[in-house]
């Protein structure tokens, strides 16, 4: 039996915290895990508001993450990865849109300005790394950075967490798969180049839109689409496989540039593409209704009717396959676009699976026997 649809007004219990400089949600949804919440006197936010007229600034926060292990398996059947490795948890990017947002509420906060301004930072994620490759049972199976924030969000050109993660990596011949809208994957050509000679590397780079002004909005501190055009172009001229994720598509917001997106990403030499339909799980649903009241008021309501439309007159479904692709001819109309432009610009042969073969686990580096001298064969 179907699970009840719940009403309008669920998805819009938030409270505004007032303008926020720099950051995609202006709002911080009441965690769905507790029962009491902090409400916030529509009169306090009016005072904000009139003493800070071109919006107020929230620092990051960076909180440790004591976590005791960091490859997780992946066992949704609708995904092409088996594990991931998540150095971050929360990203400062800040996208309105992201599916990982609901996540920071199993950590006691919000979806939204929490989880772009709270960071989880697994500091110890390479020390880590490093004993659960050194286990008989791992098998160098490719793995994916991130399978859910960006690894290569803002906060990691100080930490350098995946830097130090991608080291070991590079040491042991483990196959990686990153997906991310940052330039500053370009840091770590020299490690990339090292996996790319066994075959061990590939790149998804996320690019949502070639409007400069919308991505700022939807997307405040990621790479801006020039930018993110730079990196494909400079990772496929160093040989790197380059897959570009258009994605998500949001109808009557970026759907119309699917044609536009896939062309310049051929251009810069991406040599495969992917997409995936809009996703608002949980809280979300406040903070991109609120987005869209905020950025495109004179056709929010469109908007929303056309999501509801792919979504079975819901927001959301979270079936497997269907939650990113979505039902009904608007859906079906999206993929069709997808899939001819793929075609005609060479995009949708998929890329060739990453190598396994050289992996060496920690532990066969060395003789047992002789645990300071390399083996010779």
């Amino acid at each position: 039996m179907p699970e009840p649809r719940q009403p309008d007004h669920d998805y819009r219990d938030a409270l505004a915290s007032g303008p926020v400089r720099g950051r995609g949600s202006n709002l911080n949804p009441g965690n769905r895990f507790e029962t009491i919440r902090l409400h916030v006197l529509g009169e306090h936010l009016d005072e904000i508001i009139a003493e800070n007229p071109d919006g107020t600034q929230v620092r990051t926060t960076i909180l440790p993450d004591r976590t005791r292990s960091v490859i997780n398996p992946v066992d949704s059947p609708d995904l092409p990865m088996k594990w991931t490795i998540n150095p971050y948890r929360g990203c400062e990017h800040g996208c309105i849109y992201c599916y990982a947002r609901p996540g920071h509420e199993y950590l006691g906060m919000s979806s939204g300005l929490d989880f772009e301004t709270r960071i989880m930072a697994k500091l110890d994620a390479p020390e880590i790394l490093r004993r659960e490759l050194a286990r008989p049972s791992w098998s160098g199976e490719p793995i994916v950075l991130s399978g859910v924030t960006d690894p290569y969000q803002p906060i990691e050109s100080k930490l350098g967490l995946t830097r130090r993660i991608l080291e070991i990596c590079v040491e042991h011949f483990q196959p990686l798969a990153f997906i991310t809208k940052s330039s500053l994957i370009l840091r770590d050509l020299d490690l990339l180049d090292r996996l790319r000679e066994r075959q061990a590397v590939r790149v998804s780079v996320s690019l949502t839109t070639l409007d400069p002004a919308l991505a700022a909005a939807m997307e405040p501190r990621a790479a801006s689409p020039a930018g993110r055009l730079r990196t494909i172009e400079t990772l496929a001229r160093a040989g790197i496989p380059v897959n570009v994720m258009t994605a998500p598509i949001i109808p009557a917001i970026n759907d119309r540039e699917i044609p536009a997106l896939l062309r310049a990403a051929r251009d810069a030499g991406a040599t495969s593409a992917a997409w995936v339909l809009l996703r608002l799980p949980h809280q979300i649903k406040a903070l991109f209704l609120e987005w869209l009241a905020r950025h495109v008021p004179d056709r929010a309501a469109h908007v929303e009717s056309l999501i509801r439309q792919t979504r079975d007159g819901d927001l959301y479904t979270s079936e497997f396959f269907d939650r990113r692709r979505g039902t009904g001819p608007i859906a079906e109309q999206i993929a069709q676009t997808f899939r001819v432009f793929a075609r005609r610009y060479r995009l949708d042969r998929g890329g060739s699976p990453l190598n396994s073969s050289a992996f060496r686990r920690p532990d066969d580096l060395f003789d047992s026997a002789r645990p300071d001298q390399l083996r010779l064969f």
